[in-house]
C-alpha cells in the first residue's frame, strides 16, 4: 500500500495522466508515454489524445517546447523518472537514445516496451523517424501524411542570402545539422561556414560587427545578442528572430521553421 501511494503521489505532482489498473492492452493502437519533447511534437501530430497518456515535462516549458502551450496543456507529463511512468501504464514509452540505462531497465522490467530514438541530422532521417514513430502508435496514415509534408519541395530556387544564424549561448550550427539543411535548402548561405566555423563554435558581437552577414538571424537572448548596437548595424545587414524551439527538432518543427524562413527571406527581398 505504503509503494502504491508514493508512485501515485509522484504522479499527480507530475501532472501525469492517472493509472489505470484494469485498462486492456491494445496491440493495434498501445497506449504511449513520450519522454522527449522533440518525440512529443510527433506523437501529438500523429495519435488522438486518448491513446498519449503523458508527454514529457520539456512540452511544458515554453523554452524546450516543440509544442504550442494551449497544446501540450491538454495532456499529461511526467519528469521522467521510472516510477511516473509505471504508473502511468503504458503499452509503449517513446524515448531519447540518451535515455539512462537505469531508467530503462527499471521501465523493461516492469513489462513496458521501451522504443530510444537519435536525433536526425537530415530532413530525410526525420521524415523516416516520422513513419516509424507512427507505426509504433499503429498510426501509419497519418505518419505517412507528415513525412509528405516535411519533405514538401523547397521554394523556388533564388540567389543564396548569406546568412548567419546565431543560436542561444551566442554559438553556431554546424553544416551537418538539420537546421543548417533547412537554411540551404530554403536559398540561405553558411556565413558561419565561410568563415570556418563548426559545430558550437562561438561568435562574439564584435566578430559580427566587424565581418556582418547581409542575414543575422538571432535565436538568443545573452547580452550580446540584445546589445543595443546591433540595432545600429540595421543598415548593413538584416537582422531577424529567430524562435530557438525551431532549431531542435524535426518532425512537424519542419514545416514551421521552413514558413518562418520564407517569411523571412521575403523581409531581405523587400528592402531597397
Amino acid at each position: 500500500m505504503h509503494a502504491a501511494a508514493v508512485l501515485a503521489g509522484a504522479c499527480l505532482l507530475a501532472g501525469c495522466a492517472p493509472a489505470a489498473p484494469d485498462r486492456p492492452s491494445n496491440a493495434a493502437h498501445p497506449t504511449i508515454v513520450s519522454l522527449n519533447p522533440c518525440l512529443d511534437a510527433i506523437l501529438v501530430a500523429v495519435a488522438p489524445p486518448g491513446q498519449v497518456l503523458a508527454l514529457s515535462h520539456y512540452s511544458r516549458d515554453p523554452s524546450s517546447s516543440s509544442i504550442p502551450a494551449q497544446v501540450a496543456a491538454r495532456y499529461g507529463v511526467t519528469g521522467g523518472t521510472a516510477e511516473e511512468v509505471i504508473a502511468a501504464r503504458p503499452d509503449l514509452v517513446l524515448a531519447s537514445i540518451y535515455l539512462p540505462q537505469p531508467t530503462r531497465a527499471a521501465l523493461e522490467r516492469a513489462g513496458l516496451r521501451v522504443a530510444t530514438f537519435g536525433s536526425p541530422i537530415s530532413v530525410a532521417e526525420s521524415a523516416a523517424q516520422v513513419r516509424e514513430v507512427a507505426a509504433l502508435a499503429g498510426r501509419t496514415n497519418a505518419g505517412e501524411a507528415l513525412a509528405a509534408r516535411i519533405a514538401a519541395p523547397p521554394a523556388s530556387r533564388r540567389p543564396p542570402i548569406d546568412t548567419l544564424l546565431w543560436q542561444p549561448g551566442e554559438i553556431v550550427a554546424g553544416e551537418n545539422t538539420l537546421i543548417a539543411e533547412l537554411l540551404r535548402e530554403e536559398g540561405f548561405a553558411s556565413h558561419a561556414a565561410r568563415r570556418g566555423l563548426r559545430q558550437a563554435d562561438a561568435v562574439t558581437l564584435e566578430t559580427v560587427l566587424a565581418d556582418p552577414p547581409r542575414l543575422l538571424l538571432v535565436a538568443g537572448d545573452a547580452p550580446g545578442q540584445r546589445h543595443p548596437l546591433l540595432a545600429g548595424a540595421m543598415k548593413s545587414m538584416h537582422i531577424a528572430a529567430f524562435d530557438p524551439a525551431l532549431i531542435y527538432c524535426g518532425g512537424p518543427t519542419i514545416s514551421k521553421a521552413r514558413a518562418r524562413l520564407r517569411a523571412i527571406r521575403a523581409e531581405v527581398e523587400a528592402r531597397p
